[in-house]
Protein backbone atom coordinates (compact mmCIF):
# COMPACT_ATOMS: atom_id res chain seq x y z
CA UNK A 1 0.00 0.00 0.00
CA UNK A 2 1.13 3.75 -0.85
CA UNK A 3 2.26 5.65 2.29
CA UNK A 4 -0.11 8.35 1.74
CA UNK A 5 -2.95 5.69 1.45
CA UNK A 6 -1.76 4.11 4.44
CA UNK A 7 -1.98 7.32 6.34
CA UNK A 8 -5.33 7.93 4.78
CA UNK A 9 -6.61 5.01 6.29
CA UNK A 10 -5.10 5.35 9.66
CA UNK A 11 -6.52 8.96 9.99
CA UNK A 12 -8.39 9.66 13.39
CA UNK A 13 -12.08 9.62 12.81
CA UNK A 14 -12.93 8.48 16.82
CA UNK A 15 -14.52 11.07 19.30
CA UNK A 16 -13.37 8.96 22.01
CA UNK A 17 -9.78 8.99 21.08
CA UNK A 18 -9.76 12.53 20.41
CA UNK A 19 -11.21 13.50 23.66
CA UNK A 20 -8.91 11.65 25.99
CA UNK A 21 -6.12 13.33 23.76
CA UNK A 22 -7.14 16.96 24.48
CA UNK A 23 -9.21 16.22 27.79
CA UNK A 24 -12.42 17.36 25.55
CA UNK A 25 -15.81 16.23 26.10
CA UNK A 26 -16.32 13.13 23.70
CA UNK A 27 -20.18 13.51 24.16
CA UNK A 28 -19.90 17.27 22.06
CA UNK A 29 -17.22 15.50 19.10
CA UNK A 30 -19.51 12.78 18.95
CA UNK A 31 -22.89 15.20 18.54
CA UNK A 32 -20.70 17.92 15.92
CA UNK A 33 -19.43 14.24 14.35
CA UNK A 34 -22.80 13.10 13.25
CA UNK A 35 -23.49 16.53 11.52
CA UNK A 36 -20.17 17.04 10.33
CA UNK A 37 -17.37 14.21 10.33
CA UNK A 38 -13.91 14.70 10.84
CA UNK A 39 -10.63 13.51 9.85
CA UNK A 40 -7.47 14.11 10.98
CA UNK A 41 -4.01 12.69 9.51
CA UNK A 42 -2.34 11.36 12.63
CA UNK A 43 0.95 13.41 11.47
CA UNK A 44 -1.21 16.95 11.20
CA UNK A 45 -2.26 15.29 14.93
CA UNK A 46 1.21 15.63 16.25
CA UNK A 47 1.95 18.91 15.11
CA UNK A 48 -0.74 20.30 17.35
CA UNK A 49 0.29 22.05 19.88
CA UNK A 50 -2.67 22.44 22.60
CA UNK A 51 -5.98 22.77 22.16
CA UNK A 52 -7.08 26.36 20.69
CA UNK A 53 -3.45 26.39 18.36
CA UNK A 54 -3.88 27.03 15.07
CA UNK A 55 -4.00 23.35 13.48
CA UNK A 56 -6.67 22.49 16.29
CA UNK A 57 -8.81 25.06 15.43
CA UNK A 58 -8.93 24.15 11.92
CA UNK A 59 -9.65 20.60 12.48
CA UNK A 60 -10.84 19.63 15.42
CA UNK A 61 -14.75 19.36 15.77
CA UNK A 62 -16.56 22.69 18.05
CA UNK A 63 -19.91 22.74 19.56
CA UNK A 64 -20.45 26.22 17.84
CA UNK A 65 -20.39 24.37 14.27
CA UNK A 66 -23.74 23.70 15.32
CA UNK A 67 -25.05 27.13 16.38
CA UNK A 68 -27.20 29.00 13.39
CA UNK A 69 -26.76 32.69 13.01
CA UNK A 70 -28.99 34.75 10.25
CA UNK A 71 -26.22 35.26 8.20
CA UNK A 72 -25.23 32.25 7.36
CA UNK A 73 -26.01 29.69 4.48
CA UNK A 74 -25.61 26.10 4.03
CA UNK A 75 -24.91 26.63 0.70
CA UNK A 76 -22.96 30.60 0.26
CA UNK A 77 -21.32 30.06 -3.27
CA UNK A 78 -24.82 29.36 -4.56
CA UNK A 79 -23.30 26.42 -6.22
CA UNK A 80 -26.73 24.16 -5.86
CA UNK A 81 -28.46 27.34 -8.40
CA UNK A 82 -25.66 27.28 -10.70
CA UNK A 83 -25.28 23.66 -11.12
CA UNK A 84 -25.46 21.76 -14.07
CA UNK A 85 -24.62 18.52 -14.14
CA UNK A 86 -24.22 16.52 -10.42
CA UNK A 87 -20.53 17.30 -11.12
CA UNK A 88 -20.23 20.58 -12.51
CA UNK A 89 -20.73 24.62 -11.51
CA UNK A 90 -21.04 27.24 -13.95
CA UNK A 91 -20.83 30.53 -13.03
CA UNK A 92 -19.03 32.53 -15.15
CA UNK A 93 -18.99 32.90 -18.63
CA UNK A 94 -15.83 31.15 -19.74
CA UNK A 95 -15.00 28.49 -17.20
CA UNK A 96 -16.50 26.30 -14.95
CA UNK A 97 -15.91 24.09 -11.56
CA UNK A 98 -14.86 19.58 -11.64
CA UNK A 99 -16.62 18.19 -8.53
CA UNK A 100 -14.57 15.26 -8.77
CA UNK A 101 -13.74 13.89 -5.36
CA UNK A 102 -16.19 14.04 -2.08
CA UNK A 103 -13.64 13.35 0.06
CA UNK A 104 -10.24 15.16 1.78
CA UNK A 105 -7.40 14.05 3.69
CA UNK A 106 -8.61 16.48 6.57
CA UNK A 107 -12.21 18.09 6.58
CA UNK A 108 -11.60 21.73 7.59
CA UNK A 109 -13.60 22.75 10.32
CA UNK A 110 -14.81 25.92 7.65
CA UNK A 111 -15.00 24.04 4.45
CA UNK A 112 -17.21 26.01 1.77
CA UNK A 113 -18.67 22.88 0.88
CA UNK A 114 -19.22 21.97 4.86
CA UNK A 115 -22.86 20.66 3.37
CA UNK A 116 -21.68 17.94 1.61
CA UNK A 117 -19.98 16.63 5.33
CA UNK A 118 -23.83 15.70 6.04
CA UNK A 119 -24.61 13.72 3.08
CA UNK A 120 -21.31 12.42 1.72
CA UNK A 121 -20.75 13.59 -1.78
CA UNK A 122 -19.57 10.35 -4.02
CA UNK A 123 -18.45 10.60 -7.46
CA UNK A 124 -18.72 7.85 -9.67
CA UNK A 125 -17.51 7.25 -13.66
CA UNK A 126 -21.18 7.95 -14.30
CA UNK A 127 -20.95 11.01 -13.04
CA UNK A 128 -17.53 12.38 -13.91
CA UNK A 129 -18.28 10.92 -17.61
CA UNK A 130 -21.69 13.54 -17.37
CA UNK A 131 -19.30 16.30 -16.43
CA UNK A 132 -16.90 15.69 -18.95
CA UNK A 133 -19.68 15.13 -21.59
CA UNK A 134 -21.24 19.06 -20.53
CA UNK A 135 -17.28 20.27 -20.84
CA UNK A 136 -17.21 18.80 -24.56
CA UNK A 137 -20.70 20.70 -25.26
CA UNK A 138 -20.41 23.70 -24.32
CA UNK A 139 -17.18 25.33 -26.35
CA UNK A 140 -17.52 28.96 -24.27
CA UNK A 141 -15.44 27.00 -21.84
CA UNK A 142 -11.81 27.61 -21.80
CA UNK A 143 -11.24 27.06 -18.39
CA UNK A 144 -11.84 23.83 -15.58
CA UNK A 145 -11.00 23.63 -12.22
CA UNK A 146 -10.65 20.51 -11.14
CA UNK A 147 -11.65 19.95 -7.37
CA UNK A 148 -14.00 18.63 -4.85
CA UNK A 149 -13.24 17.08 -1.52
CA UNK A 150 -9.96 17.00 -3.13
CA UNK A 151 -9.10 15.67 -6.77
CA UNK A 152 -6.04 13.99 -4.85
CA UNK A 153 -7.77 11.82 -2.55
CA UNK A 154 -8.20 9.75 -6.38
CA UNK A 155 -6.03 7.41 -7.50
CA UNK A 156 -3.48 8.13 -10.30
CA UNK A 157 -5.52 6.55 -13.15
CA UNK A 158 -8.67 8.34 -11.93
CA UNK A 159 -6.84 11.58 -12.19
CA UNK A 160 -5.40 11.11 -15.42
CA UNK A 161 -9.01 9.84 -16.88
CA UNK A 162 -9.98 13.26 -16.08
CA UNK A 163 -7.22 15.33 -17.08
CA UNK A 164 -7.37 13.14 -20.73
CA UNK A 165 -10.77 13.88 -20.92
CA UNK A 166 -10.93 17.26 -20.23
CA UNK A 167 -7.63 17.97 -22.27
CA UNK A 168 -9.78 16.40 -25.13
CA UNK A 169 -11.53 19.47 -25.32
CA UNK A 170 -10.04 21.34 -27.62
CA UNK A 171 -11.82 24.82 -26.18
CA UNK A 172 -10.25 24.29 -23.18
CA UNK A 173 -7.20 25.91 -22.99
CA UNK A 174 -6.63 25.75 -19.21
CA UNK A 175 -7.16 23.53 -16.31
CA UNK A 176 -6.60 23.97 -12.41
CA UNK A 177 -6.68 21.38 -9.84
CA UNK A 178 -7.24 22.96 -5.89
CA UNK A 179 -6.10 20.38 -3.68
CA UNK A 180 -5.20 20.89 0.16
CA UNK A 181 -2.79 17.44 -0.02
CA UNK A 182 0.49 19.45 0.04
CA UNK A 183 -0.21 20.77 3.37
CA UNK A 184 -2.62 17.90 5.06
CA UNK A 185 -1.36 14.97 2.93
CA UNK A 186 2.07 16.11 1.34
CA UNK A 187 3.27 12.22 0.97
CA UNK A 188 -0.02 12.16 -1.80
CA UNK A 189 2.53 14.47 -4.09
CA UNK A 190 4.50 11.51 -5.23
CA UNK A 191 6.68 11.38 -8.27
CA UNK A 192 5.14 9.03 -10.19
CA UNK A 193 1.60 11.50 -9.68
CA UNK A 194 3.64 14.41 -10.86
CA UNK A 195 5.16 12.74 -13.79
CA UNK A 196 1.68 12.06 -15.03
CA UNK A 197 0.70 15.57 -14.26
CA UNK A 198 3.10 17.07 -16.20
CA UNK A 199 1.90 15.14 -19.83
CA UNK A 200 -1.51 18.08 -19.28
CA UNK A 201 -0.11 21.06 -19.21
CA UNK A 202 -0.90 24.10 -19.32
CA UNK A 203 -2.05 23.24 -15.77
CA UNK A 204 -2.16 24.75 -12.77
CA UNK A 205 -2.44 23.91 -9.24
CA UNK A 206 -4.31 25.60 -6.56
CA UNK A 207 -2.58 24.95 -3.05
CA UNK A 208 -4.77 25.91 0.20
CA UNK A 209 -2.23 26.89 3.56
CA UNK A 210 -3.48 28.76 6.17
CA UNK A 211 -0.79 29.10 8.65
CA UNK A 212 2.94 29.06 8.38
CA UNK A 213 2.96 25.79 10.56
CA UNK A 214 1.60 24.10 8.13
CA UNK A 215 4.56 24.92 5.36
CA UNK A 216 6.62 21.32 6.81
CA UNK A 217 9.61 19.95 5.50
CA UNK A 218 7.76 17.34 3.68
CA UNK A 219 5.29 20.24 2.51
CA UNK A 220 7.89 22.20 1.32
CA UNK A 221 9.17 18.91 -0.30
CA UNK A 222 6.12 18.15 -2.14
CA UNK A 223 5.81 21.63 -3.37
CA UNK A 224 8.78 21.73 -4.60
CA UNK A 225 8.11 18.46 -6.53
CA UNK A 226 5.24 19.97 -8.10
CA UNK A 227 7.50 23.25 -9.17
CA UNK A 228 9.72 21.47 -10.78
CA UNK A 229 7.54 19.67 -12.88
CA UNK A 230 6.46 22.98 -14.57
CA UNK A 231 3.53 23.55 -12.91
CA UNK A 232 2.75 27.04 -11.71
CA UNK A 233 1.89 27.15 -8.29
CA UNK A 234 -0.73 29.83 -6.05
CA UNK A 235 -2.27 30.02 -3.06
CA UNK A 236 -5.32 30.34 -1.18
CA UNK A 237 -6.13 31.34 2.22
CA UNK A 238 -8.96 31.68 4.18
CA UNK A 239 -8.48 34.70 7.07
CA UNK A 240 -9.70 32.70 10.14
CA UNK A 241 -10.48 34.24 13.68
CA UNK A 242 -7.81 32.85 16.02
CA UNK A 243 -5.54 31.23 13.10
CA UNK A 244 -4.16 34.16 11.04
CA UNK A 245 -6.17 37.15 11.70
CA UNK A 246 -2.71 38.86 12.57
CA UNK A 247 -0.89 40.82 10.09
CA UNK A 248 2.75 39.47 11.50
CA UNK A 249 1.85 35.67 10.72
CA UNK A 250 -0.11 36.06 7.40
CA UNK A 251 3.38 38.34 6.39
CA UNK A 252 5.63 35.69 7.48
CA UNK A 253 2.81 32.96 5.41
CA UNK A 254 3.37 34.97 2.53
CA UNK A 255 7.09 35.22 2.69
CA UNK A 256 7.50 31.30 3.45
CA UNK A 257 4.86 30.41 0.48
CA UNK A 258 7.20 32.56 -1.75
CA UNK A 259 9.84 30.52 -0.41
CA UNK A 260 8.53 27.62 -1.34
CA UNK A 261 7.69 28.72 -5.13
CA UNK A 262 3.93 29.70 -4.63
CA UNK A 263 2.88 32.93 -5.71
CA UNK A 264 0.32 34.28 -3.18
CA UNK A 265 -2.91 34.81 -4.75
CA UNK A 266 -6.20 34.99 -2.88
CA UNK A 267 -7.24 35.65 1.57
CA UNK A 268 -10.74 34.70 1.09
CA UNK A 269 -13.12 36.29 3.72
CA UNK A 270 -14.43 33.26 5.15
CA UNK A 271 -17.74 32.43 3.30
CA UNK A 272 -21.22 32.49 4.91
CA UNK A 273 -20.90 28.81 5.89
CA UNK A 274 -23.90 27.44 8.49
CA UNK A 275 -21.89 26.88 12.04
CA UNK A 276 -18.87 29.18 11.69
CA UNK A 277 -19.67 31.94 13.08
CA UNK A 278 -16.82 31.42 15.64
CA UNK A 279 -14.30 31.71 12.65
CA UNK A 280 -15.96 35.04 11.09
CA UNK A 281 -13.72 38.47 11.09
CA UNK A 282 -14.79 41.58 10.60
CA UNK A 283 -14.00 42.84 6.72
CA UNK A 284 -11.29 45.52 7.88
CA UNK A 285 -9.17 43.50 9.99
CA UNK A 286 -8.44 41.95 6.20
CA UNK A 287 -8.30 45.38 5.05
CA UNK A 288 -5.49 46.08 8.06
CA UNK A 289 -3.99 42.64 6.89
CA UNK A 290 -3.30 43.45 3.21
CA UNK A 291 -2.81 47.34 4.44
CA UNK A 292 0.39 45.69 6.20
CA UNK A 293 1.67 43.41 3.60
CA UNK A 294 1.91 46.18 0.50
CA UNK A 295 5.00 47.99 0.53
CA UNK A 296 6.26 46.05 3.71
CA UNK A 297 6.53 43.01 1.74
CA UNK A 298 7.52 42.36 -1.98
CA UNK A 299 4.20 42.52 -4.36
CA UNK A 300 4.79 39.62 -5.04
CA UNK A 301 4.20 38.50 -1.62
CA UNK A 302 0.33 40.34 -1.73
CA UNK A 303 -2.40 38.50 -2.85
CA UNK A 304 -5.66 39.88 -3.47
CA UNK A 305 -8.38 40.05 -0.38
CA UNK A 306 -11.41 38.93 -1.66
CA UNK A 307 -15.14 38.42 -0.52
CA UNK A 308 -17.00 35.52 -2.68
CA UNK A 309 -20.22 36.97 -2.43
CA UNK A 310 -23.62 34.86 -1.41
CA UNK A 311 -25.44 32.99 -3.39
CA UNK A 312 -22.79 32.94 -6.73
CA UNK A 313 -22.70 36.43 -6.47
CA UNK A 314 -18.85 36.01 -7.51
CA UNK A 315 -15.24 37.38 -6.43
CA UNK A 316 -15.16 41.04 -5.51
CA UNK A 317 -11.71 42.18 -4.29
CA UNK A 318 -11.61 44.64 -1.37
CA UNK A 319 -8.33 46.56 -1.29
CA UNK A 320 -7.11 50.02 1.08
CA UNK A 321 -8.17 53.35 0.32
CA UNK A 322 -4.89 55.79 -0.31
CA UNK A 323 -6.26 58.61 -1.23
CA UNK A 324 -6.56 61.08 1.22
CA UNK A 325 -8.43 64.35 -1.21
CA UNK A 326 -8.82 65.32 -4.49
CA UNK A 327 -8.69 68.96 -5.77
CA UNK A 328 -9.07 69.72 -9.42
CA UNK A 329 -7.15 67.55 -11.31
CA UNK A 330 -4.69 66.91 -8.72
CA UNK A 331 -4.84 63.83 -6.20
CA UNK A 332 -2.96 63.61 -2.73
CA UNK A 333 -2.39 59.99 -1.79
CA UNK A 334 -0.85 58.65 1.70
CA UNK A 335 1.72 55.66 1.51
CA UNK A 336 2.12 52.43 3.22
CA UNK A 337 4.58 54.91 5.56
CA UNK A 338 1.51 56.94 5.77
CA UNK A 339 3.58 60.06 3.87
CA UNK A 340 1.06 62.27 1.60
CA UNK A 341 2.16 62.75 -2.27
CA UNK A 342 0.61 64.87 -4.73
CA UNK A 343 0.01 63.06 -7.71
CA UNK A 344 -1.18 65.23 -10.84
CA UNK A 345 -3.98 63.50 -12.90
CA UNK A 346 -5.00 64.61 -16.53
CA UNK A 347 -7.89 66.49 -17.22
CA UNK A 348 -10.62 63.94 -18.46
CA UNK A 349 -13.22 67.01 -18.96
CA UNK A 350 -15.28 65.62 -22.01
CA UNK A 351 -14.29 68.29 -25.07
CA UNK A 352 -10.50 69.54 -23.43
CA UNK A 353 -7.70 68.41 -25.31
Amino acid sequence: MEKWKKILRDALHDPAELAERFQLSADELRKVGKVFPFRIPRPVLERIGSPGDPLFLQCVPDGRELTASGDLLDDPLGEVRFGKEECIVQKYPDRCLFLVSGECAMYCRFCTRKRKFRAPFRVGKKQIDEGLAYIRAHKELRDVLISGGDPFLLDDDRIEYILKGVRAAEHIRIIRIGTRTPAMLPERITVRLVRMLKKYHPLYVNVHFNHPAELTGPAIKALNRLAEAGIPLGSQTVLLKGVNDDPEVMRELMWKLLEARVKPYYIFQCDLIYGTEHFRTPLSKGIEIVKALRGWSSGMANPHFVIDLPRGGGKVPLVPDYLVKAEGRFRTYCNYCGEEYLYPDLDDTPGKD
